[in-house]
């Protein structure tokens, strides 16, 4: 069957090819000095494993025209366009997790992105290696570049919600056990509450905030009058919320935030800044 003039093409390569139809579509014409002639200029659409299936694409092609050079945009040349974009909107600590969660994927930088398939991003879930937090900064990775690509016209499905992290769920050697407090430990540390350093223990208590965003919490970022605190920098871009000051412990906040001269709401006993280690070691078997 003759196709309509401009419709494109779909022409079969010599060879032994697992996608031997190439689906092209003609872009211009050109004078050709060394053939004394004009010639036509073609963009390739893609390539199919059956004349059928290049007609199709062909078909889609002609139907919703999309950027063919961006269709054969590298996965490294699309991180390497979205990270330019996205870091500047994130933490220090979330760029450095998408970027160790960029170089377990060498086995796609070079792949077209829109070619790359499901068994492609499981193949590096399984075989990097790494611990099961480290594999959900991966995912979400995925998840990331696939919703920039869509957005860009680049691909239609997204293979990346149906990766599947699930089964290394207990594979994580830096997994601690965490025991809720009991009642009576709870009642316990309101006891000791005159102590500042107890104050920290029922603060966290009341604000489940990790340990590390507490102690980087500055004065800046606490609301007494409106009862709530900034959390601005976290493990996780949903870690970025406001935390509420229940009023039990409003007394707390208010001592420490004008207590010091610390541009931190925790300190140091000499007014410094309390780094996680330092916390720790010193406070934390409190």
């Amino acid at each position: 069957m003759k196709l309509p003039n401009g419709y494109g093409t779909v022409k079969k390569m010599s060879g032994n090819r697992r996608r031997p139809y190439m689906v092209r579509k003609t872009a211009g014409w050109r004078y050709d000095e060394a053939k004394d002639k004009t010639v036509q200029e073609y963009i390739t659409i893609g390539y199919a494993a059956t004349r059928k299936e290049g007609l199709q694409m062909l078909a889609e092609f002609n139907q919703n025209p999309f950027d063919v050079k961006a269709a054969k945009i590298t996965f490294q040349e699309l991180y390497e366009r979205w990270s330019k974009e996205k870091f500047q909107t994130i933490s220090e600590s979330n760029v450095h997790g998408y970027e160790a969660s960029f170089k377990v994927c060498g086995t796609l930088y070079t792949k077209a992105f829109k070619d790359i398939w499901l068994a492609d991003l499981q193949h590096v879930v399984d075989t990097c290696g790494k611990n099961y937090p480290t594999l959900k900064k991966l995912k979400s990775l995925f998840n990331q570049l696939y919703d920039y690509a869509r957005m860009h016209d680049i691909v239609s499905k997204d293979y990346s919600e149906f990766v599947d992290i699930s089964r290394y769920k207990d594979q994580n050697p830096n997994k601690r056990d965490r025991t809720p407090f009991a009642k009576d430990e709870i009642k316990r540390l309101w006891e000791l509450a005159e102590d500042p350093y107890y104050q920290i223990i029922l603060m966290l208590i009341y604000n489940s905030c990790r340990i590390s965003e507490f102690l980087d919490l500055k004065k800046e970022h606490v609301h007494l009058d409106e009862q709530y605190f900034d959390v601005i920098a976290s493990k996780t871009e949903n870690g970025i919320r406001k935390v509420p000051i229940a009023d039990k412990v409003l007394p707390f906040y208010r001592a420490w935030y004008e207590g010091s001269t610390c541009e931190y709401l925790l300190h140091t006993p000499d007014q410094k800044h309390f780094d996680y280690r330092n916390y720790y070691d010193s406070y934390s078997f409190l």
